[in-house]
């Protein structure tokens, strides 16, 4: 997994990280799955030759054994017998036939697989055979005196059939012993092979992860760390450093998307401060033009109130003086006048109070809505007796806000709720406050003649209107301040489109911060301070 410097020509110069990563790990993969193979050889080997001792050589040595014993238990039993007459020394005899039968039944299985073993047992069994033909069970089954004469008178004969027998089961178990002796050097020598084994295997791990580790420090880390270092500096102001790739092809083109990226940092760093003068101007610009603005507010509260009150004023003395007296054509014209500037001063007014909402009233301060609700109650009063009006609402919290601005927003909306009345049904009129998540969710729903859904959003912009002053006076900016309200203090505001019949204006407030724990009380007296 090395790799070559940035321009480098080569068989692997556009090998990728990932390429390198896949040759890698295959090649890794290959070299344990050798690895793996020769140690499970092993194992399986030594496994097997430890299998071959502990459950086929050594049990077939000690059944082998133990045949001897039952067969010495039988003849010493028979020549007891014989010589004594004493049937106790049966007893022996019969045990032994016992255990040579059993121990013969656990041996046979044992030779399968050795031909000279079972060529041995059966010489071991046709003279056993024999010899119990021929002495063990005549004796066994004579009286005492019949027992006596045929054990002095067949005394060689047992005692060459026996030796004989010996003589078979000795060989037998040394060749079980041999078989035995050579299982454990084979074993040994197993163990040994695999020991040696299990060490190459680790030495060769050992070197294919420091090979790995070599060659993901050259290809990957280190040409990594060069680039992060290198970003680091330009991160840092330095953006003349330039971004040197080296290591895989997709590692230079990194460094090269990069350097492309500080390239492009770097003019449009130079663009930034060339605007920068001009957004200083602009700046200026808008910071006279607020100024202007703030200069025209004042014209317009102050400079321009007077003369329309004069025309306002005159308008009025001159219907009151002439009306009647001139014809229908001018006490028409001075009714236009009249309504014109009076309706010219609303318009005025209104335009100051929504001007004024964030720059004027800006007092953020807790605002009990209860009490807030209660002034506007009073202030309405007389609406909401002439017009027969209903109003109920929900427990309202205390929230964080102006309370000029809030006082307006909830006057403006029940003075809408009011004059948008349905005129078959008297008002029905409930303000709900449900709490949210960090903010207060309320509502304003009514019974009246509702707002069409295509105009929910228009209504919302200052001036517009959806009705003739005739059939609904006002100056169209009622819904326009309850949204720069609303939106002041950090909330929105919406209609309901599915509410039916009437309308539901929706809007939300941000709800007091919790109250965190108070500091330890670590103030000292000033007298206690002076002293």
């Amino acid at each position: 997994m090395t790799s070559k410097p940035s321009g480098a020509v080569g068989a692997f110069a556009g090998w990728t990280t990932r390429r390198w990563l896949r040759v890698g790990v295959a090649g890794t993969l290959v070299v344990l799955a050798v690895l793996g193979s020769l140690g499970g050889w092993a194992m399986w080997r030594t496994s097997g030759i430890t299998a071959a001792l502990v459950d086929r050589r050594s049990p077939a040595l000690i059944e082998s054994m133990r045949v001897e014993e039952a067969l010495v238990n039988q003849e010493t039993g028979i020549r007891g017998y014989g010589l004594s007459g004493q049937r106790d020394f049966l007893q022996p005899y019969a045990q032994g036939v016992a255990s040579e039968q059993a121990a013969l039944k656990r041996l046979r299985p044992l030779l399968s697989d050795d031909g000279q073993a079972r060529a041995d047992l059966a010489d071991v069994e046709k003279l056993a055979g024999t010899w119990q033909e021929r002495i063990a069970r005549p004796v066994s089954a004579a009286s005492p005196e019949e027992a006596a004469r045929i054990t002095t008178a067949r005394a060689d004969e047992g005692k060459t059939a026996f030796d004989s027998l010996r003589r078979a089961m000795t060989r037998q178990q040394a060749h079980l012993e041999q078989e035995r002796a050579s299982a454990t050097r084979q074993l040994r020598q197993a163990v040994t092979l695999r020991n040696w084994m299990f060490a190459v295997i680790a030495v060769v791990i050992v070197l294919v992860a420091g090979l790995v580790f070599e060659g993901l420090r050259r290809g990957v880390t280190t040409p990594l760390s060069r680039l992060g270092s290198a970003a680091r500096d330009v991160a840092q102001g330095r953006f003349d450093r330039s971004l040197d790739g080296t290591g895989p092809a997709d590692l230079r083109r990194l460094a090269a998307d990069v350097e492309s990226m500080r390239l492009r940092l770097v003019a449009e760093l130079r663009f930034s401060e060339e605007t920068r003068g001009l957004l200083d101007e602009q700046a200026e610009d808008l910071k006279r033009s607020n100024t202007e603005l703030e200069q025209f507010a004042y014209v317009a509260s102050h400079d321009l109130q007077e003369p329309l009150r004069k025309v306002s004023s005159f308008t009025q003395l001159l219907q009151r003086r002439y009306g009647g007296q001139l014809d229908d054509k001018a006490d028409q014209y001075i009714a236009f006048a009249v309504d014109g500037a009076n309706r010219m001063q609303n318009l005025i007014n209104d335009l100051l109070a929504f001007s004024r909402v964030g720059r004027v009233h800006n007092e953020q301060r807790t605002v009990d809505l209860e009490e807030a609700l209660s002034t506007t109650l009073d202030d309405l009063s007389v609406r909401v007796e002439e017009t027969g009006t209903e109003i109920t609402h929900d427990p309202l919290p205390t929230v964080l806000g102006d309370a000029t601005q809030l006082g307006m927003l909830l006057q403006n909306l029940l003075s809408n709720a009011i004059k948008f009345r349905h005129p078959d049904r008297p008002p029905r009129i409930h303000i709900g406050a449900i709490p949210a998540e960090g903010s207060w969710e309320f509502e304003v729903r009514d019974n009246g003649i509702g707002i069409a859904p295509e105009y929910q959003e228009k209504v919302f912009v200052i001036f517009q209107r959806l009705h003739t002053r005739d059939a609904y006076p006002g100056t169209g900016i009622g819904l326009a301040m309850c949204k720069k309200v609303v939106e002041f203090h950090g909330g929105t505001i919406s209609i309901d489109p599915g509410n039916r019949p009437g309308t539901r204006v929706v809007f939300t407030l941000p709800a007091l911060p919790a109250p965190t724990a108070p500091a330890a009380a670590t103030a000292v007296p000033d007298r206690e301070r002076q002293s």
